[in-house]
């Protein structure tokens, strides 16, 4: 029996920063998560990763990342995923600047 289809976004690394990057409902590569567009069709999420796989220029490793909705936009619903909506692991680089 085929598993079912849980919500996904599509997230990659931007290709010159190396930063954590998902793809919002324009077309756009936003470094929150929040800001993604959530995908709840199989095929849709196929198509929108198939873009993001087009813009070798832009992103490297595209993929399809499980995400729930939230009050704010998609959360992620894994460790890996939270992880990289928190920026580098040292606090001199990226997102933790400011904390």
């Amino acid at each position: 029996m085929p598993r079912q289809f849980t919500p996904k976004v599509v997230t990659a690394n931007r290709l010159l920063e190396g930063d954590a990057v998902w793809l919002t409902e324009d077309g756009r590569w936003t470094p929150d998560m929040r800001e993604a567009e959530l995908l709840d069709e199989e095929a849709h999420a196929e198509l929108r990763l198939l873009l993001a796989q087009s813009q070798p220029d832009v992103v490297v490793g595209p993929y399809l990342a499980d995400a729930r909705p939230g009050a704010e936009g998609p959360e992620p619903t894994h460790f890996r995923e939270t992880f990289r909506t928190r920026g580098p692991s040292n606090y001199t680089h990226g997102k933790q600047v400011e904390l």
